[in-house]
């Protein structure tokens, strides 16, 4: 299939209505997809499989979303052992016209890999650049399910989930919910790591096809590690189900509180790590009161005009990292990138590069950036606050 032709689908998929925000009197629709199922176990642990333990958090996340939400309407994909097309959840999401989709799974890496018994932690996924070759490697596995089906590339438009070629298309577009996919990301990514006490991979973002496919706020789950024993035997337990489950939901009730209010009272406060240093004086200095009080108002009338400029003003920002705590200057995991931001979210803190008046601009700062932290991405920000 051309490239024209896959850029031409995906368009379609971005016109398709999506309500990102729940409207008064109208259930909130929430669709729960356990990746995989049927004769498609999924990613294989000593005792268990992926297919079985997506499925269990799935059901727990259901009980308490129809326990605990009064205006929830959820809708499960699968709720038994069957096999359901990576398009047919999509298209199952897409005619709920659902609020949100979340799509559940267990992480694996390659049985080569030095780390296959010890890698652990928890990431959400939205759709997003493929920068990061890990992130790709990983939509590449998920999305292989569709070679399962018969006469998969009519169905998927020749569309090849082993090639890197076939996820070219999706660097040319922006998901038409990104900014409440990420969102919604964040919130339960937090809790992952809070309730779950899973480690902090973080939110990222990939070319899956049920986040391409889908038109409204999306994200897919990675719980843990199911190749890692010890996670594989949290994750199987019905105690760390419930914590899984328990994660999730709190994200979802999270990200519903946020996006109900109004746009002013969901910026968040961006606070610099350092302030920034003085510039050295130039040619001889001036003796005199009357000088250096000139000084003084010029220097306060020009702050003053610089503050009434930039008021209102919508600035752009690179999001690269997320920590437990603020980090020292120098740190690390800043890998050298000078001067960075930061602002707080609930317990986490968001590092973000650079201020930029246009997403253009932004974006293409974003390429480089993304070179250190593939996971990187584009934020707004007004008055020194995010807004989401």
């Amino acid at each position: 299939m051309s490239l024209s032709r896959i850029i031409k689908q995906l368009l379609l998929i971005l016109l398709l209505p999506a309500l990102a925000l729940s409207a008064e009197g109208k259930e909130f629709t929430v669709v729960i997809d356990p990746g995989h199922g049927g004769k498609d176990a999924g990613a294989l642990g000593r005792k268990t499989n992926e297919k079985t333990i997506n499925l269990a958090v799935a059901k727990q996340l259901r009980d308490l979303l129809r326990s605990n939400m009064n205006d929830v309407n959820v809708i499960m994909t699968r709720s038994n052992d069957t096999f359901v097309t990576l398009q047919g959840r999509a298209d199952m999401a897409n005619r709920k016209h659902a609020d949100i989709f979340i799509s559940i799974h267990a992480n694996s890496v390659d049985k080569k890999s030095p780390m296959f018994t010890s890698v652990n932690g928890a990431a959400v996924y939205t759709l997003g650049l493929q920068r990061s070759e890990t992130n790709l490697s990983v939509a590449m596995r998920e999305n292989a399910v569709m070679k399962l089906e018969p006469d998969y590339s009519t169905t998927y438009e020749g569309f090849d989930p082993s090639s890197a070629e076939s996820y070219i298309a999706f660097e040319m577009m922006q998901h038409a919910n990104l900014d409440q996919s990420i969102e919604l990301a964040e919130a339960v990514q937090n809790q992952l790591v809070r309730t779950a006490g899973r480690k902090n991979n973080g939110v990222r973002q990939a070319p899956f096809w049920v986040l391409v496919r889908t038109s409204m706020p999306a994200i897919l789950v990675e719980l843990d590690f199911i190749c890692n024993p010890a996670m594989e035997k949290f994750m199987a337990s019905e105690q760390g189900q419930k914590k899984l489950a328990l994660a999730i939901y709190r994200g979802i009730e999270k990200y519903r509180k946020v996006a109900d209010k109004p746009a002013d009272s969901r910026k968040e406060r961006v606070v610099a790590d350092s302030r920034p240093e003085e510039l050295p004086s130039s040619g001889a200095a001036q003796s005199g009161s009357e000088t250096i009080a000139g000084k003084k108002a010029e220097s306060k009338a020009a702050a003053a005009a610089a503050a009434a400029d930039a008021k209102d003003r919508i600035v752009y920002k690179i999001q690269f990292l997320t920590a437990g705590s603020p980090l020292r200057k120098g740190d690390s995991r800043l890998k050298g990138l000078s001067p960075v931001e930061y602002y707080k979210d609930g317990n986490m803190v968001k590092y973000t590069y650079g201020s930029y008046c246009s997403q253009a601009e932004a974006s293409k700062e974003l390429k480089k950036i993304k070179k250190s932290f593939p996971d990187a991405f584009v934020i707004k920000t007004c008055n020194g606050k995010r807004i989401k």
